[in-house]
């Protein structure tokens, strides 16, 4: 392959990986930018670098492959932000930055920073790609020194993707059964590292013991919203956790779980795809959790069922999902007008309303909130997976932030819905008209039939919940 320089194999091996487009920010390296455009790998350009680290970080949450981006070092605080969002998130990210003193700045907000030469850099990339994928997934930062971009380099075939995870101990596996024998209520709880894959298993596991479930942030969707057995977020003080008499975590990951928020005396045990850093859990099994169930299943079935009374879990059930507010009763509205894999985003506590029925359906950011992320994270869902329909909720202040990640799905023409919890503003509307969004007022009466116009109109629109009183 004559002519490949160290920006097209850097660039193949992103394809390669799974990643589907770049977000670049000001000041990217420009060679890596020409090398997409060779490879025909799509470019989107970010107004900011927190911008470009959310849309990337979005990008690896909900997609194959790891976000990527592009970025200089002249705005190194908006490029800590974006990256530290991906960090929290777990998100697989792989950022590019020309060379510069001030790099190593970044290294308290990624898995490592690599130093691209020409010699090795179909190696590094791979080992880049593979180690963002890793769990406990996060960024990985390449570094490019002066004009070493455009340099001849000689592509190799190594893998981009991480190895399958072997399976579990069959020690480990008879200490979990145990302890799953000896429970009377069990309790599940899924997390981020929960994916489509294992789908099938948490509710075939959920119902053969039989366990209620709550869901973490990022796991929510892992079983079902509307599934008997799903009670809700985990929340300090919910009224299952008063019951139970064993926890078992899925895919929790140790970013996702406040202080606190476990009652104290109730033995926890894990499945997870990667170690938790202080190992405090009863029993802890590693490995591709659709796997470790499968494996567990044959212990399941010879043990007695759980005795969780139906009426008691209907009722709590029941009590966690009653709509109490005007903001919840709008995010219902929204969802039985959305068809099944809809993806909603917020930065409003009234997402949790958002009946989800697979992992990554709902996108809440862990920690503290990038302003306008939920416009942000709308975006890098809609340009990821673009046969499905995004709908975000925020209020007047977030999408303040987001006018100009709205003005690139105006300009692209995505057909994302923004609900903003606010009354609409004149001098705001107009604006957004002009970026070509379809912009309308709402009451709670009138709120099903502008949301259903919005959401047929083929474009960027907004609609605003005037009364939310």
């Amino acid at each position: 392959m004559a002519g490949t320089s160290v920006a097209d194999v850097l660039v193949d091996g992103l394809a390669r990986a799974g990643a589907a487009r770049i977000f670049a920010a000001p000041a990217a390296p420009p060679a890596v930018r020409t090398a997409a455009a060779r490879r025909r790998l799509d470019v989107v350009d970010a107004p900011d670098s927190t911008t470009a680290g959310v849309l990337a970080a979005v990008s690896g949450e909900v997609g194959e492959g790891p976000g990527a981006m592009l970025a200089g070092l002249d705005d190194l605080r908006g490029l800590v932000r974006g990256l530290a969002h991906a960090q929290r998130d777990r998100a697989p990210v792989i950022v590019l930055t020309g060379g510069g003193d001030d790099a190593g700045l970044l290294a308290p907000a990624v898995k490592a920073t690599v130093v691209v030469e020409a010699s090795s850099v179909g190696h590094w990339i791979a080992h880049a790609a593979q180690l963002a994928m890793t769990d406990p997934r996060g960024p990985v930062h390449l570094r490019l020194g002066a004009g070493v971009a455009d340099e001849p380099a000689l592509p190799v075939a190594a893998a981009c993707r991480p190895a399958p995870l072997p399976p579990p101990a069959p020690a480990v596996l008879e200490a979990l059964a145990a302890v799953l024998a000896g429970a009377t209520r069990p309790l599940l709880i899924t997390g981020l590292e929960c994916g489509p894959d294992d789908t099938r298993w948490i509710r075939s596991f959920a119902e053969a013991l039989p366990a209620p479930v709550l869901a973490t942030t990022k796991g929510k969707g892992a079983l079902a919203d509307p599934h008997p057995l799903a009670l809700g977020a985990l929340v300090a003080g919910h009224a299952a956790l008063g019951r139970a008499d064993l926890i078992v975590l899925l895919g929790v990951d140790d970013g996702e779980l406040p202080p606190g928020v476990l009652p104290v005396g109730v033995p926890v045990v894990r499945i997870g795809r990667a170690p938790w850093p202080d190992g405090r859990f009863l029993v802890e099994a590693h490995g591709d959790l659709a796997l470790v169930i499968e494996e567990l299943a044959p212990h399941v079935r010879a043990q007695r069922a759980a005795d969780w009374d139906v009426a008691e879990v209907d009722r709590i059930k029941r009590a966690v999902t009653r709509t109490t507010t005007p903001a919840t009763r709008l995010v219902v509205l929204a969802r039985e007008a959305t068809p099944a894999g809809t993806l909603a985003t917020g930065d409003v506590p009234a997402l949790a309303a958002w009946q989800a029925v697979g992992p990554r359906e709902t996108l809440r950011p862990l920690g503290e909130s990038t302003p306008g992320y939920a416009v942000v994270a709308a975006l890098g869902a809609q340009l990821t997976h673009p046969a499905r329909r995004v709908v975000a909720f925020t209020s007047p202040g977030g999408l303040a932030a987001a006018e100009p990640a709205l003005a690139i799905a105006g300009a692209r023409g995505l057909p994302i819905v923004v609900v903003v919890m606010g009354p609409l503003a004149g001098e705001r509307a107009r604006a957004m008209q002009s970026a070509g969004c379809l912009v309308a007022g709402a009451s709670a009466a009138s709120f099903a039939p502008e949301f259903n116009r919005a959401f047929t109109a083929h474009r960027p629109a907004l609609v605003f919940a005037n009364d939310l009183a």
